[in-house]
């Protein structure tokens, strides 16, 4: 495959991709900018700094500060539920979005792998035939080149698949 093929397929992908990200909602891309922000390490550290300051300013006495929140931090824990139910959320709404991508990408290739299934079967029954043709008779009545030239049936492969599996 050239240079130039690989390009347009990278090409194509990338569409694809900033197509999808162009298609979000304003919820989704505020929703993905909190999601990103709270993964990160900084976050992390800045709520460290910030439980230590709260605890440090309601334990020890500072600087004529009056303990707005004394043990066992009620009003913190209150603030971290709100904050985890706030963020779990969010982080489930990305997950949910990034889901729905994958099942359009998953489909997209299904239907790629059926289209591929589709020429391979034809460019085979072919040079089965070219084969015949040219006096190639072993290879044009192989028994496993003809099998993959004939079509395939993905409901029963599907089927096949499904009576396969162990039953939950």
């Amino acid at each position: 495959m050239s240079q130039s093929h690989v390009q347009e397929h990278i090409d194509l992908i990338a569409k694809h991709e900033q197509d999808f990200l162009v298609r979000r909602t304003l919820a989704e891309k505020l929703g993905d900018s909190i999601a990103g922000i709270a993964g990160s390490l900084s976050f992390v550290c800045i709520h460290l700094f910030l439980f230590a300051g709260w605890i440090m300013m309601n334990t020890f006495s500072v600087a004529h500060i009056r303990h707005f929140d004394p043990k066992p931090y009620s009003l913190l824990g209150t603030l971290v539920a709100l904050e985890a139910i706030l963020l779990a959320s969010i982080i489930l709404m990305r997950q949910s979005r990034m889901s729905r991508r994958a099942e359009e990408r998953d489909h997209l290739m299904l239907q790629i792998l059926l289209l591929t299934e589709r020429e391979i079967t034809a460019v085979l029954g072919m040079e089965r035939q070219v084969a015949g043709r040219v006096g190639l008779k072993k290879i044009a009545n192989d028994r496993e080149i003809e099998q993959l030239s004939q079509h395939t049936s993905i409901d029963d492969v599907a089927q096949t698949i499904k009576d396969s599996l162990p039953s939950e």
